[in-house]
Parts: C-alpha cells; sequence; structure tokens
C-alpha cells in the first residue's frame, strides 16, 4: 500500500489514449474500474483517498451511484474521516443512494455535530426516492438521543410504526436508549417490554438506563429477569450491575457479581475490571480493590486514578500519593485525580499544595478540570490571591471562558469577599447556563443582599433560561439571610406549580429556616409536620439553630431529639442545645450535656479560622499559640481589650459552654477565639488600607460579632468574615447583615 501511486498512475485514464491506435475494451474498462474499487479499502491517509477521488472524476466513475457510495464510506467513517470533505462528495452527486443517505446521518450522528444528522435525514425525505428502511433509523435516534430532542426521537418512533419496522430489535433497542438518554424512563421500559425477540443488547440497554438514573435497584431486578428470561449476560451486563452496586454501595451482592463472572467464565475486559475496581473502592473494601488491582496485567490511567480516588476517599492519603508515585507515568488525568481527591474531600491546602508541584514538574500542564478544582479549593480556603492568579492563568493561556469555568470563578470571587469581582465575570461572559445563573444568585445570598437575587433570579427567567433545584435553594438562602419571609414563601409555593420543580430536603430546610429566623417557629413546625417526605437531620437542624436565636427552650429540645435520632454521633446538636441552655442560664442542662458527649466520646469541632496575607493562608484555633507572631498578637489583643471597653463594649458571656464564676476568666475565654486571633494577626500584618478577609469553619458567635462591629469603628478597618452559613461586611460599626444571621 505504500506505492500506491504507481498502479493508479499506470492505470488508463481515458477510453481513447492519445497518438495511439489502442482501444480500452468494456473487459478493462471493468478491470479498471475494479483495480480502482479494490484501492479504496487499502487507504490509509486523506491524500490517497483524494488521489482516488480524482481518478474517479477523471474517468466518470464517480457518477456511479454503487461506486460513490464506496468512495462516501471511507471519507465518513475510516479512522482517517473527514467529515466535511464527506460532504462535499456527497454535495458533489447527482442521485445518491438510500446506503450513501444513511452513511452520511451514521457519521454525523457520532460526530460533534449530531444535529447535522436530523438535518440530513429531513433532505433525505425530500430528496431520496427510496424511503428510510431499517439502517436509517439506528442512526438517525442515536443522533437525536446525543441532543436530547425528545420531540424528533418521538417522530422517528412514529415513522419506525408507520413503516412496519416496530419489530426490529436494532432499532428497538436504539429506541431504549433514546428515551432513557431523554430522561424518559417509562417510555424506555414501555419500549423494552414491547420487544418480540429481546437480544443481550436490550436487556443490557434498559438495565444500563435504570443505572444512569439513579435507579439501582431496578437494574439489579431487572438482571434477575434476564436470568428468569434465559438470556446470557454479557461483559457490558456486568458493567452495568457493577455500576449500580456502586450507586448502592451493595457489596455484599458486589462481590456476587464478580465470583458469578468467574463462574460464568464471562469475558474479564479491561472496562470490565475497572468497574470492578470502582465498585470496591466506591464500597469501601479497599482491600478487595487492592487484590484485583494488583492481578490487573494491562492497567490503563483509568485503573491506577481509581484506586487514587479510592485511597483518598477513606482519608487514606498517604497510600493514595503511593499509588500515584508508582504510576509508570503522570498524565494530568492522574494529577487531577489526586488533586480533586484531596479538595472534595475537606483537604484545600493538601490541594493546593499538590498543585503547585504539579508547576513545578513542568512535564504536564494543568487543564480545565485542574483549574475548576483549584478554584474550589480556593473557594474553600478564602485564598484570592491565588484564586485570582488562576484567573489570570487562564486569560494568559486563552482558555475560553466555558460554564465550568464561569461558575468556578464565580463561586471563588464570592467566597473569597470580592462580590464585585464576581459580578464582573458573570457579566463579562455571554453563554451563561442555569449553574452560572444560580452561582451569582448564591453569591448575592451569601452576602446578605436579598433584593438583589432575587432581581437576579427574574432577569433569568427573562433570558429564558429555565431555574432547577440548585437555583431554587440559593433563592430560599437569600430570602433566609435577608428576612424575605414573604418573598420566601412565594417561591416555595410556586416550584412545583410555575416551575416544575418538587421541593426537595433542602427546600424545606431553607423554608424552616426563613420562618424559624423570623420568629415564626410554630409555622415551622407546622411545615414539618405536613413536609411531603420525611424530614432530615438538616430540617431540624434549621429548626434548632433558630431555636437559639430566639432562645425557645422546649421547641430546641424537640428538635434536638429528632435530630439526634437520625444522627446520633452530631455533635453540632449538642453544642447547640448547650448555647441555649447557657443563654437561658440553665447550666444543669449544659453539664449533663457535656457529660452525654464525653460519654459517647464526642468532642465539639473546634473553631478554626483562616486569613490569607501575601498570598499565604494563616490558620488559626481557639487559644493558638502556635503562630510565629503568638507574642505580638496577644499584645494586639491586650490592646484591642483596652481600646473596646472604653467605648462600651461588655462581653457577652452567654457563648461560654460553661459556667464560670470569675469575670477575667469569662472575658480571657472568649478573646481566645480563633476570629479573634485572626482579626489581631491582620491588624499587624496588613496595610492600614487593606480589608480583614477571614474564613471561619463555624458560626460566628455573637461576642465575636460584637468584637469585630467595634474594631472596624474603633480602627477604620473593612472586615470581611465568613462563616459557615454567610458573609459579614463590618464597616464603620457596623455589619452588613444588620444583626440578622
Amino acid at each position: 500500500m505504500a506505492t500506491i501511486h504507481a498502479p493508479l498512475i499506470s492505470l488508463p485514464l481515458h477510453h481513447h489514449v492519445a497518438k495511439s491506435n489502442f482501444k480500452i475494451t468494456t473487459t478493462d474498462r471493468y478491470l479498471f474500474d475494479n483495480a480502482l474499487l479494490s484501492l479504496i479499502n487499502q487507504c490509509s491517509n486523506a491524500t490517497q483517498v483524494k488521489l482516488i477521488h480524482a481518478h474517479m472524476l477523471r474517468t466518470g466513475l464517480f457518477f456511479d451511484p454503487y461506486s460513490a457510495s464506496r468512495l462516501i464510506t471511507v471519507c465518513a467513517l475510516s479512522p482517517f474521516s473527514n467529515l466535511e470533505y464527506a460532504r462535499q462528495v456527497f454535495d458533489q452527486m447527482p442521485q445518491p443512494n438510500l446506503y450513501t443517505w444513511n452513511t452520511l446521518i451514521r457519521a454525523y450522528a457520532s460526530s460533534s455535530d449530531p444535529n447535522q444528522s436530523l438535518l440530513i435525514f429531513s433532505q433525505m425525505l425530500q430528496q431520496c426516492p427510496d424511503p428510510p428502511n431499517k439502517f436509517t433509523f439506528p442512526f438517525a435516534i442515536k443522533a437525536a438521543s446525543e441532543l436530547s430532542a425528545l420531540g424528533e426521537g418521538r417522530v422517528f418512533h412514529g415513522m419506525v410504526i408507520k413503516s412496519s419496522l416496530d419489530s426490529d430489535v436494532f432499532i428497538l433497542n436504539s429506541l431504549i436508549h433514546f428515551y432513557a438518554a431523554c430522561g424518559d424512563l417509562d417510555q424506555a421500559y414501555q419500549t423494552f417490554v414491547k420487544i418480540p425477540e429481546r437480544d443481550v443488547v436490550s436487556w443490557n440497554s434498559m438495565i444500563t438506563a435504570f443505572v444512569q438514573a439513579d435507579c439501582p435497584e431496578m437494574a439489579l431486578e431487572l438482571f434477575h429477569g434476564m436470568e428468569a428470561d434465559n438470556m446470557k449476560p454479557n461483559d457490558v451486563t456486568m458493567v452495568s450491575l457493577l455500576s449500580a452496586c456502586a450507586k448502592k454501595l451493595d457489596l455484599k451482592f458486589g462481590r456476587w457479581i464478580h465470583s458469578y463472572i468467574e463462574r460464568n467464565k464471562i469475558n474479564m475486559s479491561l472496562i470490565l475490571r475497572n468497574a470492578m475496581l470502582d465498585m470496591y473502592t466506591k464500597c469501601g473494601s479497599l482491600e478487595d480493590a487492592k487484590s484485583l488491582f494488583n492481578k490487573i496485567p494491562d492497567k490503563d490511567y483509568v485503573s491506577w486514578t481509581t484506586m487514587i480516588v479510592g485511597y483518598a476517599k477513606l482519608g487514606e492519603y498517604n497510600e493514595a500519593r503511593f499509588v500515584f508515585d508508582a504510576m509508570p507515568s503522570q498524565d494530568i488525568a492522574a494529577w487531577n485525580a489526586l488533586i480533586s481527591a484531596y479538595e472534595q474531600n475537606g483537604q484545600p491546602k493538601e490541594a493546593l499544595n499538590l498543585f503547585h508541584e504539579l508547576q513545578r514538574s513542568k512535564n504536564v500542564k494543568p487543564d480545565e478540570v485542574t483549574l475548576v478544582c483549584m478554584l474550589s479549593a480556593c473557594s474553600q480556603l478564602g485564598a484570592m490571591d491565588l484564586g485570582g492568579w488562576i484567573h489570570v492563568y487562564i486569560k494568559k493561556q486563552g482558555l475560553k471562558l466555558n460554564c465550568h469555568l464561569t461558575t468556578s470563578l464565580i463561586d471563588m470571587y464570592s467566597k473569597c469577599g470580592d462580590l464585585e469581582k464576581a459580578l464582573e465575570v458573570f457579566h463579562s461572559v455571554e453563554q451563561k447556563d442555569v449553574y452560572v445563573w444560580s452561582a451569582m444568585i448564591a453569591g448575592l445570598a451569601m452576602h446578605g443582599r436579598g433584593r438583589d437575587a432575587i432581581n437576579l433570579f427574574l432577569q433569568m427567567q427573562g433570558s429564558k433560561v429555565k431555574p432547577n433545584a440548585v437555583t431554587f435553594t440559593n433563592v430560599l438562602s437569600a430570602c433566609s439571610h435577608a428576612g424575605l419571609v414573604v418573598e420566601g414563601r412565594l417561591y416555595f409555593n410556586q416550584m412545583l406549580p410555575v416551575y416544575g420543580v418538587a421541593p426537595q430536603v433542602k427546600h424545606y430546610a431553607c423554608m424552616v429556616d426563613i420562618l424559624g429566623r423570623a420568629g415564626l417557629l410554630e409555622e415551622a413546625m407546622e411545615l414539618i409536620e405536613k413536609m411531603s417526605i420525611v424530614p432530615s437531620a438538616s430540617v431540624w437542624g434549621a429548626l434548632l439553630g433558630a431555636c437559639r436565636i430566639h432562645g425557645n427552650v422546649d421547641i430546641a429540645e424537640h428538635a434536638c431529639n429528632r435530630l439526634l435520632e437520625l444522627e446520633p454521633r452530631n455533635h453540632g446538636a449538642y453544642v447547640l442545645l448547650s448555647n441555649i441552655y447557657a443563654k437561658s442560664g440553665k447550666w444543669d442542662g449544659v453539664s449533663r450535656l457535656r457529660k452525654l458527649m464525653r460519654d459517647s466520646g464526642l468532642k465539639k469541632e473546634p473553631g478554626c479560622s483562616s486569613i490569607e496575607v501575601d498570598g499565604m493562608v494563616h490558620e488559626f484555633l481557639v487559644g493558638d499559640n502556635s503562630h510565629p507572631l503568638s507574642k505580638k498578637i496577644y499584645t494586639k489583643l491586650d490592646e484591642i481589650a483596652s481600646r473596646l471597653k472604653p467605648i462600651g463594649y461588655v462581653p457577652n458571656k452567654s457563648h461560654l459552654l460553661q459556667n464560670v464564676d470569675e469575670e477575667d476568666v469569662k472575658e480571657q475565654a472568649l478573646f481566645l477565639h480563633s476570629e479573634k486571633l485572626a482579626i489581631a494577626f491582620g491588624l499587624i500584618s496588613m496595610s492600614p488600607s487593606a480589608p480583614i478577609k477571614i474564613v471561619k469553619n463555624l458560626r460566628v458567635c455573637g461576642d465575636c460579632h460584637s468584637v469585630a462591629k467595634l474594631i472596624s469603628r474603633v480602627y477604620n478597618r473593612e472586615i470581611l468574615l465568613r462563616d459557615r452559613y454567610r458573609f459579614h461586611h463590618f464597616r464603620r460599626g457596623h455589619c452588613s447583615c444588620l444583626d440578622y444571621w
């Protein structure tokens, strides 16, 4: 094949050769045509195809529909296919046959532009003398699946029935996949049950549909039906079933499937081994995973990264790093697996350190996934210097701000305290999906700008972007932080009838929070009792948090009991109820709860506040003296205390969880809170004009909130404090929350 040019040139190109009496006979022409067509199947690159195309045009062979269809096939479906060129060839054909139309529909259905497949199908109906056949519909349906084009797919289904092709198993299997891809699981199943003679692909398509629709129980039940129907499963079936087990966290059944595969000698492809590995890691059995991993002879990057993620999710970061270092070569996918494992499992600082290591390695470049992970890590830490650097990096690399990166940037700037920068990013992009809008609504919500969040929600609808469950969580959160009770009720009640979004547990929790913060505790209780779904710990937690604000001990005890029934080891519930008891002076209740926590081995989550100075994140725990500048920090705290007392600061001792008699000990304990240490460090480390930005892992206490307000006035400093739920902007003695938090 390396000398394909020679035989082509040696073949006669015309019926008559100039300056010769030699004439090409019919037999010669037949041999020439066949020789040329046989070369089509031997082509190894696009240049050779174009040479043959040129010869076919010169000899007139191109205008034979069968010969032209052979050329179209290699142009559109070969490993070196060029769809643009295939389309140009197709457009030159005077009368393409049905096979040629089908070939082009098939090629576009698997391309990056499946919409072209549907357009060509429509063109075929008008121009081709033959109707679509059993080879046309599967690929047209596939294109509709790729586009989630439910309307077009239903039209194809109707045409299949009218063409009496509704018993063709290949077409019906395509329809199962189509309806599942469009989210119509009921229609997918109805199509499945109507197949007269199901093959293994039929069963696999339906099982996979159930798995992808988060119905693993139905997938496993269908597998039992498959066995009862005496249909032998294959490796594709097993991959779907293992995925179902992973979603159900059903290790026992997963192990049974493993043994079933071995007993029935099902082909152990690498894809199947990786699916099994994924099941074991997600079900938490790293011993099984490690044993299987060591037996895989031809590990690919999926095998390695699955083990990395499995170890990291269980907190075994040393093992995850060991696997990473043992890889034959680390591509960006491997780096991303380890970085995202740290970031998604509450280890943002480690994720940042690994990112810096990636930069130093210079072997691979960060990609979109890396940058999204890093922006999320910056969001968690409040590390805006690095987050801003990543934004600049995106611009310098000429990366297009797609919706994923846009959402991450908005989230990062919002959570790092620069809401104006988040809005700037939001307004700079033309393409905004529901997640971009939702992220900006969330940013406004956490900064207490409830009215602005609602206005943006209305703009979103004006832009014809349909809100989803995430959007409504953020809208209701905005109403909660801003005390917009009427608006909260309105949007909550409109969710299902107006927007078609069924309220979930998060939305009920937000609504309970809205009512509870406003002091409407009885209405909040009534809402919980009328819930269409079982109240979760988050719902009872929202009610308990509201009781802390309003000091309602009776409802607090009820909410706490219900919460602990669901999560017996929820230390936050004990702490909240302790706060409520302490605020009411019920110290016997505080002592009882503290004893229960000791007996149960529960410990209060320590308060931790972080502050970024010159690109470095500094963390402080309560009473921390490990920082190199500890002496200066505590000296500054003494100075702060001496400056605040003359202007009326009185420590709010109800925030202490023990009954301490000595007043000076109470005050000292309050001044050891982590956010006060971080503020003091900010005052001694940052220029007077720079705002002090602090991130705390817990809700800020009332005393620290009062102190921050006074410091902002006495020291003329802007302080931005992000706690677990929202931002507090302290300026000139006032807070943006208006003490409604």
